[in-house]
Order: structure tokens, then sequence, then C-alpha cells
């Protein structure tokens, strides 16, 4: 999946490769389609909530004057989100042949996402995986930078990432290559470090995340495409 994500913008190709896994494995399209999207979706959610937790967590370390969006950034960016709900509705409204398959994965979506949170090892694997991605992911890019002698702490560094993903995460690049980083570069010098350091920085850790395990990635895809696993 991870080899299949750098082809394909917006996360479709690790999608691709996990809904045709669960196919395979006997799942059927509409469950397996709502739990894609259950996991798209608290993604965000639990990125946005340990944001939040760092935010309170280190109020005088954080300096954010500089990231912060003017109003009409904010406004703009309000007014995108509204004319995206307001497309999507109109073509279910208008468009009968797409009401009915929504409708039926949103109800099995709903009755899915229901059932998981009665579990609460289910509920743990879920929100604790999803909230501990950032922290590992932000851990990586804080050794990277601090063996390259990266003047922030691992604070700053893991709020650079959940800072640079919220602000990047709409722009459609294959496997989020290009917007973040930028995002992740401007973030990090914004919180005084220098920009050469931070590039360094950004680039060895999309040499040790991305590059290194794409080939072997790209081999074991094959090998489960030929196997008939996929």
């Amino acid at each position: 999946a991870g080899a299949a994500n750098q082809v394909l913008p917006a996360g479709l190709g690790a999608h691709a490769v996990t809904l045709r896994f669960l196919q395979r494995r006997g799942i059927a399209l509409p469950r397996a389609t709502a739990s894609l999207a259950l996991y798209s979706l608290v993604r965000p959610v639990a990125r946005t909530l340990v944001l939040l937790v760092f935010l309170v967590a280190f109020p005088d370390v954080l300096r954010l004057g500089a990231l912060l969006p003017d109003d009409r950034t904010l406004l703009l960016a309000a007014g995108a989100a509204v004319l995206a709900l307001a497309a999507g509705t109109g073509l279910l409204v208008t468009v009968p042949a797409l009401r009915r398959p929504a409708l039926g994965f949103l109800r099995t979506a709903l009755t899915d996402a229901r059932e998981l949170h009665t579990r609460p090892a289910r509920v743990l694997a879920l929100w604790g995986g999803a909230a501990a991605t950032p922290l590992l992911q932000g851990s990586v890019i804080a050794t990277v930078g601090f063996s390259l002698g990266l003047p922030l702490s691992w604070a700053q560094v893991v709020l650079a990432l959940l800072v640079a993903g919220t602000a990047a995460g709409a722009v459609p690049a294959p496997g989020g290559i290009g917007p973040v980083d930028a995002a992740l570069v401007f973030t990090m010098a914004a919180f005084g470090a220098p920009v050469g350091t931070a590039t360094a920085t950004v680039i060895g850790y999309r040499v040790l995340t991305v590059w290194l395990p794409l080939l072997p990635g790209a081999l074991v895809l094959s090998a489960l495409l030929h196997r008939k696993v996929l």
C-alpha cells in the first residue's frame, strides 16, 4: 500500500490496495468501503485532537503567531468547504443513480461505526492508532533533525508536522509529497529553525520513510498481485 501510495494522489493508491485486499478476503464491497471511509474520517479528527493537546500542553514553548491565517484566508477556506458540501448534496439530489448506492454506503458505514464503538479494544485500536501515527512520524523527523543540529524541541517538531499536515493535507499530491514538505519546512522555519537545516531534515525524513522502502514495497506489491492476494 505504501508503494502504491507514492503513485496516486491523496492516498488513493493505499486505499485501492487495501480495498482490493479486503475484497479478496471475502469482505463485501460496501463494508470494505465503509471501513476505509471510517479510517479516513478518524485520521484527521485524531490529528486535530492531538494538535489541540499540544497547544494546551505547551502554550509558552510553541510560537504560532506567524502561522495563523488571516481573516481572508479563513473565509476562503470556509467558502470552499461550503461549496464542496453543496456540490455533493446537489449531485445526490439531481442524479438518482448516485443516490441509492450513496444511501446504502451511508447505512453500512453508520452501522459498522456503531458496532465498532461498542468494543473497547477496537475503539483503542482505531483511535489510538490514528493518534499515534503523527506522533511516530514527528519522532522520526525530530530524530533526523537532531542528527543534523536542528535547534527545535521534540514538541516543536511534532507540532510543525501537525500544522503542516493540516494546512497542506487537502492538496492532492502523491503520498502528500510536495505540499506537506514545503509546509513542514515553512513551519519549522517559523519556529526558529534555519531554512537549510529544516530542508535537510525533511529530505532525510523522506529518504528514510519513502524512497528506501519504495523498492521492497514495490516488489512485495508485485508478488501479491502475482499470487492473486490482491
